[in-house]
């Protein structure tokens, strides 16, 4: 007798069976321009330099790649044809404007990518009908503003990713209606300043990331409203202190991150109200001292590599609580000279010789008076006194911010408040910046001179500038810079000299700046890199040379950039990988060499970096040939590889690459033969999705790589191998234990399956 879930099945048949047929039909339209997986309801139509939406994509679509297209302009209700769309990608499409209630009707979309496009603004209603979505890339956009409701309707989004825009200021209720946010992507804008109420209406949100912007001071009563932030990411900003006056009061924090940044001084109740931290990150900071941190009584991590520690008699307290605390610490002592170099956790409390040792006290007391870099004296201001600011131009007490942007200058003006903290001269036209020419600005931090006209900076014109970080001189019409113009800043860690007419790298400059974490070249007119070009780089951590003209970068012209981790040489015109150029780089993690004419690549190409290279970008690179050992060398350590958009037919396994979390294969055209078994091989051990397609023969065109199975299990050895795969059996069929497999016996599977 049928139970009841026969009965249900049954009755439900006549209603299930025409929806194959549905899809089998709408498949049938599937635009020449675009490639349909069938059988998974994917769409891809890369790079055909589509200037719209194609019509005819099948109704029942639920992933569309558009990406490496020339939308431009996306329209109002430009998919309301596809309303059963849960992906869609739009990256690099070069779109400026989505416009109110484009993407109405996708209901069911999880997630939108707008990544690496033009838009520097967002429509108040163009993100209405995403009620469902769950993730919305807008990474790498030039995007200037929020306005406040933008984000009202995407009540079940779980991350947001604003990174690599342009925004320098959060208002009140910035992200209104994110009710359900876990993750806010805020890094590398230029973020100086967020409203109080900035992150207010995020009850969800727990991890916040708002590292490489311009924030001058802790955010503390912005930051607080986040109250369920279990990790804050807040490095490489220019800050230079911290105190319980910022207002963080944070309950669930778990993990602070202020690495790379300016602190000169932290507060021991600085994070008195973030009573769960358990990690603070502080590397590569100015800390020279820091008593035991007052609160947070779950605190075990406490990072400090990179700060010039002074393990004086003042270091004993903080010595004594990392023992009696069981707090792991990795920095170590840059002075006095008895200790330099030594480990804090090596430390003992009596190896800093307080007791009875009162010379050997004041000796190192002056030592390290005499060590550090003295600031101009700030001069004594009345009471009631009105503060100077120059005329043209606004500053802000409460922030120390002061701007003269676009006020039309024909010289640096002088008379800004000498506490200021960011000087903004950006649009202006001053050819020349003269000897000291911001003499009493000994605590300015950020200086903005871009698109200044400036072909020109005289000795000395950075003079009494002791705490500058950061240096801003793109879009100007410099082409060379000496030593002595850099000379008053020894803490600039960031110059930014990109679209300039620099025709090699400033190298003899270099030599000034001691703390040179980051140089940027981009888009200069560089042709070379040679020997003695990064001589005075020895502090260089990341170096951008994409966009110049390079042909060659000779052995040894890296060399003195021994801890540098990221090296981006795209949008060149090498013709080969720098092998020998890599030697002597032991710390380099990203390699950027996408966009150069580089064709083959050779065995052995990247082994000088193998041992800590993760992230390998050779997309747009013209390449047509790999030889099967050219990535030898490379293991464990690389994560991504980037191949995608080159002319490959043909890729050898790369068994080697075991952790891999990304690789891009998309927009090659494979020719799908038994030459190119190993790799398909290889590919369906893999759990990643690589986007290999084949290009030809015609019979395959358009199937995955991967999945190719009817070309490849015609290949010698192809169908043995699938022989030797057990498939999987049927639903309800018991399964045969695997010693009576391996006997072949199937009598016993079937007497097993009776009993």
């Amino acid at each position: 007798m049928a139970g009841p879930q026969s009965v249900s099945l049954v009755l439900l048949l006549p209603l299930l069976l025409p929806l194959g047929p549905i899809w089998h039909a709408a498949a049938q339209r599937c635009p020449q321009t675009c490639i349909c997986d069938n059988s998974r309801r994917h769409v891809a139509c890369r790079h055909q330099n589509l200037t719209e939406v194609p019509n005819a994509i099948p109704e029942l679509t639920q992933r569309l790649d558009l990406r490496g297209n020339v939308l431009r302009v996306i329209p109002p209700a430009a998919f309301q044809d596809l309303p059963y769309l849960t992906h869609l990608d739009l990256r690099h499409c070069q779109v400026e404007l989505v416009a109110e209630g484009a993407f109405r009707g996708l209901g069911r979309l999880l997630l939108l990518n707008l990544a690496s496009n033009r838009l520097s603004a967002l429509p108040q209603e163009a993100l209405d009908g995403l009620g469902s979505l769950r993730r919305l890339e807008l990474e790498g956009n030039l995007l200037e503003e929020l306005r406040p409701g933008t984000f009202g309707a995407l009540g079940a989004l779980a991350t947001l990713n604003l990174a690599h825009n342009a925004l320098v200021y959060l208002p009140p209720m910035a992200f209104q209606g994110l009710v359900r946010a876990r993750w806010l992507q805020l890094s590398h804008n230029a973020l100086s300043v967020l409203a109080p109420e900035a992150l207010a209406g995020l009850p969800a949100l727990r991890r916040l990331s708002l590292h490489h912007n311009e924030l001058q001071s802790l955010p503390g009563l912005a930051l607080s409203q986040a109250r369920g932030l279990a990790r804050l990411e807040l490095g490489h900003n220019p800050f230079t202190y911290a105190g319980e006056e910022d207002g963080l009061a944070l309950p669930g924090l778990r993990e602070l991150r202020l690495e790379h940044g300016a602190l000169q001084a932290l507060d021991p109740r600085a994070f008195a109200h973030c009573p769960r931290l358990h990690t603070l990150d502080l590397r590569g900071n100015q800390l020279d001292a820091l008593l035991p941190p007052q609160g947070p009584g779950q605190l075990r991590r406490l990072q400090l590599q990179g700060n010039p520690l002074w393990c004086g008699c003042r270091a004993r307290p903080l010595l004594e609580w990392l023992a009696r605390a069981r707090v792991r610490s990795d920095g170590a002592c840059w002075g006095p000279r008895r200790l330099r170099g030594e480990a804090l956790e090596a430390l003992r409390p009596w190896d800093l010789r307080c007791l009875g040792a009162g010379a050997l006290e004041d000796e190192e007391e002056e030592e390290l008076e005499a060590a550090r870099p003295r600031a101009p004296p700030a001069p004594k201001e009345e009471a009631g006194a009105a503060r100077p600011c120059p005329r043209a131009c606004v500053c802000v007490p409460e922030s120390r911010h002061s701007g003269c942007e676009a006020r039309g200058l024909r010289a640096v003006p002088r008379g800004f408040p000498n506490d200021t903290q960011l000087l903004d001269l950006r649009r202006n036209h001053f050819p020349l910046v003269p000897r000291a020419a911001f003499q009493g600005l000994g605590r300015l931090v950020s200086l903005h001179l871009q698109h200044c006209g400036i072909t020109e900076l005289e000795a000395g014109a950075l003079a009494g500038l002791g705490s500058l970080i950061y240096l801003y001189l793109s879009d100007n019409g410099l082409s060379g810079l000496s030593a002595t113009a850099l000379e008053g800043a020894p803490r600039l860690g960031y110059l930014y000299l990109e679209r300039n007419r620099f025709l090699q790298v400033p190298g003899a400059a270099l030599g000034a700046l001691p703390s040179l974490f980051s140089l940027h070249l981009q888009d200069n007119a560089v042709d070379r890199l040679a020997p003695g070009d990064l001589a005075g780089g020895r502090a260089l951590r990341w170096l951008y040379l994409s966009g110049n003209r390079l042909t060659q970068v000779s052995p040894g012209a890296l060399g003195p950039a021994q801890e540098l981790e990221k090296l981006h040489l795209d949008r060149n015109q090498l013709p080969e990988v720098p092998t020998e150029a890599l030697e002597g780089l032991p710390a380099l993690l990203e390699l950027q060499l996408s966009g150069n004419p580089l064709r083959a690549l050779q065995e052995g190409a990247f082994r000088p970096v193998g041992r800590s290279l993760q992230h390998l970008f050779l997309n747009s690179s013209g390449l047509e040939q790999i030889s099967p050992g050219a990535f030898s060398g490379l293991g464990p350590q690389l994560q991504s590889l980037y191949l995608q958009k080159n002319q490959l037919q043909a890729l050898p396994p790369l068994p080697g690459l075991r952790q891999l979390e990304l690789i891009d294969l998309s927009g090659n055209p494979f020719h799908c033969d038994c030459q190119l078994l190993p790799l398909h091989r290889w590919l369906t051990g893999l759990n990643l999705r690589v986007g290999a397609t084949c290009a030809t023969p015609p019979s395959a065109r358009g199937q995955r790589v991967k999945a190719a199975a009817a070309v490849f299990d015609a290949c010698p050895g192809g169908a043995a191998r699938k022989a030797k795969r057990t498939p999987a059996p049927r639903r309800g069929a018991p399964r045969t234990p695997r010693k009576r497999r391996e006997h072949g016996a199937d009598k016993v599977g079937k007497e097993q399956a009776r009993l």
